[in-house]
Parts: C-alpha cells; sequence; structure tokens
C-alpha cells in the first residue's frame, strides 16, 4: 500500500513538474495578417474588385430606375392599356429580381475572391506562427483576436516580434 501511495505521489509530482514546465504566448493574429505587405496588395486587389462589381449593379438599378419612372408616366398619362401596364410591371419585376439576385452573387463573390487572396497570406504567417512555436518551446500560443478566446491564462509572451522577425517584417 505505501508503495501505491509512493507511486502515485510522484505520477503527481512528475504531472506537475512538467505541466510548470510549458511555455504558453499569445499573439493577435488580426493584427499580424493586417501588419503584413502582402495584405496592403490584397486589400486594394479585392477593393478594385468590389469597385467594378458594385459599378455594373450601380448601372442595373439606374437602368431600372429609368425604365420604371418612364411606366409610371406612361400609366399616369393614360398611354397603356391594363394588360401593357401588367406587362410593364412583370418585366420591371424581373429586373428588380435580377437586380437582387445580382447584389447576392457581388457578395459571394467578394467573399471568394477574398478567399483567394488572403489564403495564401493566412498560410504564410499561420507557417511562421507554427515554426515560432516549436523553435521557442512554446506549448499553446493564444489568439488574441479573437473575443473571449482566454478567459484566465498566466502571464505569457507576445510572439508577435518573433513571427514578424520569422516572416521578414522589421516594425
Amino acid at each position: 500500500m505505501k508503495k501505491i501511495v509512493l507511486l502515485a505521489a510522484f505520477v503527481a509530482f512528475g504531472a506537475v513538474f512538467s505541466y510548470a514546465q510549458e511555455k504558453y504566448g499569445h499573439l493577435n493574429f488580426g493584427n499580424l495578417i493586417s501588419s503584413m505587405e502582402e495584405t496592403k496588395g490584397a486589400d486594394s486587389e479585392l477593393e478594385a474588385y468590389r469597385k467594378q462589381m458594385v459599378a455594373k449593379g450601380e448601372e442595373m438599378a439606374k437602368k431600372f430606375q429609368q425604365d420604371f419612372e418612364a411606366a409610371l408616366k406612361e400609366a399616369q398619362a393614360g398611354n397603356l392599356t391594363p394588360v401593357q401596364q401588367q406587362e410593364k410591371e412583370q418585366e420591371l419585376g424581373k429586373r428588380r429580381d435580377e437586380i437582387i439576385a445580382y447584389e447576392q452573387e457581388v457578395r459571394e463573390k467578394v467573399e471568394a475572391k477574398r478567399q483567394e487572396l488572403l489564403g495564401p497570406i493566412i498560410d504564410k504567417a499561420q507557417t511562421a506562427l507554427k515554426e515560432v512555436a516549436k523553435e521557442n518551446g512554446f506549448a499553446m500560443i493564444f489568439d488574441t483576436s479573437v473575443f473571449n478566446a482566454v478567459l484566465f491564462a498566466e502571464d505569457t509572451d507576445d510572439v508577435m516580434p518573433l513571427v514578424k522577425a520569422k516572416l521578414g517584417m522589421t516594425e
């Protein structure tokens, strides 16, 4: 019995000792990504792409507005038969639906373009982060850019300078 208690104490002490040696760090991953030079280029390219897509939608909406006002004037002037008025309403309704669908398509395409442009940058940063963690013996690195990701933590080392150095970035 004495050996079992001694063995349990030894195992518990070993677990506490090995836990105490683990090293933890923190990093604001969002700030890292936004401070990378590649991100600025990706943001510019994404904004140009978004503006191009939105310009087409604005042109569609402008043309729709003009056609709507013209149809409204014709109807108020009594130049349209009830059948013609109904046909205009259906045509305008269809075009309105097309504009709404295009707005959704723009959102989806811009998000896909964002993923396409930022994906390699995020991968590069994650690779550098993993290398820094291994090289410096970190057991865990917390992302402080995520709200409430860490409820409690002992003092940790900010690994931002190490990861920026790994990426060849200067302050």
